[in-house]
């Protein structure tokens, strides 16, 4: 089911993304991860594009991007993103040498139908990045926020599920997260716990999304609540100078099985 906007999945980028290129902005060290699990790749294709993040100049990229709200923030220079789903790709079997997926699978509506036609339509890595969800709640947001991150574990498809779909040879990388991280998710933000009370900085995760102005004004007085007295900084202010947090955050690389001799 597609929302008026086009947004494919659960979550309707019409009505939250207005801001996202603000503060989803890529992430030089989590660039270098995607750029070096892509190898030589030339053609590119990128599904679930939104603005862009990623993008290397260094490929020719085709961007798949369902929501008009997205493919309206992606910045001059890059591609014209194609309006279509995961799940039904308009193109031929083979068509890329690499394909990718970042922060874009727990979107779809069907996961395994979208990661077999990446695979299809792909001659060598399909690259996903995504959050395990069994390490989702260890953030210490869970503490402040339950329902925004139970709502992630449940939304972000289990690693067997994705690997399974994918076939072939799968490997999975943790991937740290940098102390000033430019690309605003939530464990980004790991330790600078002030950047989550903007609203605009929430927003930028679809997540937010689904509690009510209830819920997430009882984040902000209680998150409020705990910088002032000095519990967030007893309990997690040894983040705030760690230079890299492994989190959720992990890479999937996908390669074919060889063909049989």
């Amino acid at each position: 089911m597609r929302t008026h906007d086009g947004s494919a999945g659960d979550v309707d980028y019409g009505a939250i993304g207005s801001g996202y290129s603000s503060f989803r902005r890529p992430d030089a060290r989590i660039a270098r991860v995607i750029a070096r699990s892509l190898g030589d790749a030339d053609t590119v294709l990128n599904v679930g594009a939104g603005t862009g993040s990623y993008e290397s100049s260094g490929h020719s990229i085709t961007a798949v991007e369902p929501s008009l709200a997205m493919r309206a923030q992606r910045p001059a220079q890059l591609a014209t993103a194609i309006d279509a789903v995961a799940e039904h790709l308009p193109f031929d079997d083979g068509r890329f040498d690499a394909a990718m997926a970042l922060f874009s699978v727990h979107q779809w509506s069907d996961t395994a139908a979208g990661l077999r036609e990446m695979r299809r339509v792909t001659r060598g890595p399909v690259v996903i990045l995504t959050c395990d969800p069994t390490l989702v709640r260890d953030f210490w947001l869970y503490d402040y926020a339950p329902d925004v991150l139970d709502t992630e574990a449940r939304r972000y498809p289990h690693l067997a599920t994705l690997t399974e779909a994918l076939g072939g040879t799968v490997t999975v990388e943790p991937v740290p997260i940098p102390l000033d991280c430019t690309d605003g998710f939530n464990e980004a933000y790991y330790g600078r716990p002030e950047m989550l009370l903007d609203p605009a900085a929430r927003q930028a995760c679809s997540a937010w999304s689904f509690i009510d102005d209830r819920a997430r004004q009882a984040f902000d007085i209680s998150l409020r609540r705990a910088l002032g007295s000095g519990a967030w900084d007893e309990a997690f202010g040894h983040l705030r100078s760690r230079p890299a947090y492994r989190g959720s955050l992990v890479l999937l690389r996908a390669t074919r099985q060889p063909a049989a001799g």
